[in-house]
């Protein structure tokens, strides 16, 4: 063969592998396109006004930072937990306080309502993950006593979560790099995720989200820089690992779909991965590529993330204190939460979506919550 047929078959070689890379773009861009919304605009960013989204409610009691927050499905109420050694639910339509409740640990790092809004689950420092039962009475102290103790990890409670529509099982990870299934009724652990098994993480696990479509399934994040789908039927392995983030893995959430989920990284970054095959579909990129400003700032971490109902929205909290609205979609910031009237003065820990979708509430190591709500002409999405 000719060195001019060697060029020509390399150039079509080439055309080939472009084409095939366009397509694989153009078919990533058609998974993450779930609500028709871009077709049917040109896929144009989505428009935020400085009137969108608005801060309506300060939630002020705590004395500590804020770690944690969850709210319950009736969208009206809000459990925190902060390093005051307190948790506080919270009426998120009046912005006061129904309860305050001492804990057992004061370093909590983690809270989580049951479904039936009746119960809130708190674990940290102390290796166990506390159950409250919210119509006990008090006890002569007047503090609310635990209802059930889940007691079974080595390391420190990072994570929990109540399964979809069932009171009676939870799942915690914690920093001995396990995550473990609980049944609340007899305070049994009936499965651990991880450990001595091979495909288990390789350091803290920082985060768990289950599927809303199939509470079977869940993904878990981790210090290893990896994220880890689990189903649990099986916990003798992980169904796949996803890997990308070169930093700690601090926040993870399922799309609404089901079938992809997000991840917030000390890395600076956010991803979306596709659970079906494994494959990253975006990436959100770095806090300074978007602020193009001094390239010796070090770049801020993602500390916690959230979807919007069509999942068209990601919110992602960082430690600068900034919040950024991403369009999932285009991979573009549509609003910044941190540059708006009474937005936090220091880290944004954490942050969630109310059940409709219509609220967000994010937060703080500055020892506040804050509501936004979207406002103007601006619909849910």
């Amino acid at each position: 063969m000719s060195v001019a047929e060697l060029k020509e078959n390399h150039k079509a070689a080439t055309e080939t592998l472009n084409s095939l890379k366009q397509r694989l773009r153009d078919r990533r861009i058609q998974l993450l396109d779930t609500d028709g919304y871009a077709r049917a605009q040109g896929k144009t960013p989505v428009a935020f006004g400085p009137t969108d989204l608005v801060c309506c409610r300060i939630l002020q009691g705590h004395t500590g930072k804020v770690y944690s927050l969850d709210w319950t499905p009736e969208k009206d109420r809000i459990v925190s937990a902060s390093t005051d050694g307190r948790l506080i639910v919270w009426n998120a339509l009046t912005s006061q306080k129904t309860h305050a409740i001492k804990l057992p640990c004061a370093w909590v790092m983690t809270c989580a309502f049951s479904p039936d809004g009746q119960s809130v689950a708190c674990g940290g420092l102390d290796s166990a993950c506390s159950i409250f039962n919210l119509s006990t009475p008090l006890d002569k102290d007047t503090n609310l006593p635990v209802s059930r103790t889940l007691s079974g990890h080595k390391g420190y409670v990072s994570c929990c979560q109540y399964v979809v529509d069932d009171d009676t099982r939870l799942i915690t990870g914690s920093g001995d790099q396990t995550c473990m299934l609980w049944d609340i009724t007899t305070g049994l652990k009936t499965s651990v995720f991880g450990g001595e098994y091979q495909s288990g993480h390789t350091a803290d696990v920082s985060s768990v989200s289950i599927n809303g479509s199939n509470s079977r399934m869940f993904v878990s994040g981790s210090c290893d820089a990896t994220a880890r789908l689990w189903d649990t039927r099986m916990a003798s392995r992980a169904v796949r690992t996803f890997y990308g983030h070169e930093g700690d893995v601090n926040s993870v959430k399922f799309f609404p779909d089901g079938n992809r989920f997000g991840t917030g990284s000390d890395d600076g970054t956010c991803r979306l991965f596709d659970i079906r095959t494994g494959h990253q579909l975006q990436v959100y990129p770095p806090h300074q590529q978007q602020q193009k400003g001094d390239s010796n700032i070090a770049t801020p971490n993602v500390t916690s993330i959230a979807f919007s109902i069509s999942g068209r929205l990601l919110f992602a909290s960082y430690s600068n204190g900034d919040v950024f609205v991403w369009d999932t979609l285009l991979a573009e910031v549509v609003l910044n939460l941190g540059t708006l009237q009474n937005s936090h003065e220091a880290r944004v820990s954490c942050l969630g979506l109310s059940a409709d979708g219509s609220a967000l509430c994010t937060g703080s190591w500055d020892t506040s919550l804050k509501i936004w709500a979207f406002g103007g002409h601006r619909t849910v999405i």
